[in-house]
């Protein structure tokens, strides 16, 4: 049996802790220097939403830099307290059921345990949300964001968190007692976004000008490629943290953890280079840093459970899936403007398959293989169409989109009355625009 095999891994929290077979929960968490380890680990994850804007915002005309910041800023606050309020509870409450949490809402934080494992679980919620940002930038009118942001970090990320990490205090999730694998959150966290970002694109339809009447791609350049190379290299720093502290204690394992990271995120860079040089296409600065987060969303599921030359391969072919997976999103008409959905959505599948065919001593499992499928599509059967009708209903309510002359004119006036680069943009002047307030918006349907 595939439980027997893998007795020797307790699924606890955030991660898949190799354990002996005594071992509890209350082995995490329990000695100062956990607390000292996983709160500098919330941190550098928290540098991540550094990374995410600099990314983001360099990927958007400068006439939409501020929006976007904007929203990396509000969607992590706004996250945080909705993951405290309701996502908390629904995530780690006691689950007596498999399938959702019962208590533990709006928690007491007094306690040091509670108050570093709420404080280093509520980076990964704000992480999930983040993820859509970037995909629906330069379009997506900020209040609709920032509701869309509440019900994934309190409802559509959570509750899948349940059925992998739900064992922190009472019971287990279903999946978590199949023998699902995902240390750190290929699919809990980056899949969830991924997914939930390819549901607002698909509402929101694609930015004006971006495909021609024929079907055509119509390139839309980033600003600043410098900050997008930055923002990667601030994402990669902060993935130490991510994947280290989800160990939830200072212990023998954070050794291979943070070098299978390294070696995964190298190997991304690498294969999404050579995928592009065998297509005999132009070695593009962001394919190269997208291979990078493709290489590390991949090795995330299994960072803790395989050895580095299957670390390697993961974030090799996680490079190689995120490259590929851009052209794939273009051919459909899907406007990814930072290539969210595959560099987290399906190198967050690969890197949850990969975790069961090269877990260490027990390699290409088919029993093992059969529950990591099931795990990721269970994230997509949850999150996608939870996501689409959320996003369908915001659009029908609110509208999602601003209008047409907001989008030419830019986003950082229409939404926010001032612009990241006022000495280069001294046309983009607040007169006029009186006549066109936030609040007249432009169904999706209608753009689409």
């Amino acid at each position: 049996m595939l439980q027997q095999r893998t007795k020797h891994v307790l699924s606890l929290g955030l991660g898949l802790l190799i354990l002996s077979d005594t071992a509890s929960a209350d082995t995490v968490l329990s000695r100062p220097v956990d607390y000292v380890w996983v709160a500098l680990c919330a941190a550098l994850v928290f540098t991540m939403q550094a990374g995410f804007a600099l990314l983001e915002g360099g990927s958007a005309r400068a006439k939409n830099t501020i929006n976007v910041i904007m929203k990396n800023y509000v969607d992590f606050c706004v996250g945080v307290l909705a993951f405290w309020a309701v996502g908390f509870g629904l995530m780690f409450g006691s689950n007596y059921t498999g399938w959702l949490g019962l208590d533990h809402f709006v928690p007491e934080l007094s306690n040091t345990r509670n108050a570093v494992f709420f404080l280093f679980q509520s980076m990964f919620a704000a992480t999930a949300a983040t993820i859509v940002s970037g995909a629906v930038a330069e379009r997506m009118r900020f209040t609709p964001y920032v509701i869309g942001t509440v019900i994934i970090t309190s409802l559509i990320y959570p509750v899948y968190g349940s059925w992998v990490w739900g064992s922190f205090y009472t019971g287990s999730g279903w999946l978590q007692t199949l023998g699902f694998i995902d240390f750190a959150g290929s699919t809990v966290v980056h899949a969830i976004g991924g997914w939930c970002a390819l549901a607002a694109i698909i509402v929101l339809g694609p930015r004006l000008g971006r495909f021609g009447r024929d079907g055509s791609v119509r390139p839309i350049a980033g600003h600043n490629l410098t900050l997008v190379g930055l923002g990667v290299f601030l994402l990669w720093f902060g993935w130490f943290g991510f994947n280290g502290g989800s160990t939830l204690a200072a212990n023998e394992t954070l050794g291979p953890i943070l070098a299978n990271t390294q070696l995964a995120g190298a190997a991304g860079v690498m294969g999404a280079l050579l995928a592009m040089r065998l297509a005999r296409q132009p070695l593009y600065l962001t394919t190269a840093v997208n291979g990078g987060l493709g290489g590390l969303v991949a090795i995330t599921a299994g960072c803790a459970t395989m050895t580095a030359p299957f670390a390697i391969l993961s974030g090799l072919l996680g490079g190689v899936i995120a490259a590929l997976g851009s052209r794939l999103l273009l051919r459909f008409r899907l406007d990814d403007v930072v290539d969210a959905v595959s560099v987290h959505a399906f190198c967050g599948v690969w890197g949850t398959v990969a975790a069961g065919l090269f877990f260490t001593g027990d390699l290409f499992n088919p029993e093992r293989i059969i529950v990591q499928l099931i795990g990721v599509v269970a994230a997509f059967a949850w999150s996608f169409p939870v996501a689409l009708l959320s996003f369908k209903l915001i659009d029908r309510i609110w509208g999602l989109r601003v209008n047409a002359i907001h989008e030419r004119r830019g986003l950082d006036i229409s939404e926010h009355y001032e612009t990241g680069y006022p000495e280069f943009q001294t046309d983009l002047s607040n007169r006029g625009f009186e006549s066109l307030p936030e609040s007249q918006p432009q169904r999706a349907t209608t753009i689409a």
